[in-house]
């Protein structure tokens, strides 16, 4: 009996240690004091360059980069002739990239 007692005391511990693992839920209004600020739009927008302003005629989107969704905008200026960096800007350090 006395083990019987023993062995139903120590299961009942350990179930209770193991709901005790769960995370408490959050309610609704903490979670609206935990949001963090996003980033504005003109923050995360690529800045177009120069060649992007003359090239395009065409539509823009409301930060200011053309609208690729139209004719006009699709047309891309010509790739430098050598090689490439991964960043897809031209590669000085090779001869057909430099200017003469």
């Amino acid at each position: 009996m006395k083990k019987f007692f023993v062995t139903t005391l120590l299961l009942m511990g350990l179930s209770g240690v193991m709901l005790a693992q769960t995370a408490p839920k959050k309610d609704a209004t903490a979670k609206k004091t935990e949001k963090v600020a996003k980033p504005t739009k003109a923050a995360t927008a690529k800045p177009a360059t120069a060649a992007t302003k003359t090239a395009t005629t065409g539509p823009v989107k409301k930060d200011g980069t053309p609208d690729m969704r139209f004719k006009e905008n699709k047309n891309k200026p010509k790739p430098a002739a050598g090689p490439m960096k991964k960043d897809g800007t031209p590669d000085k350090r090779f001869k057909a990239n430099k200017k003469s």
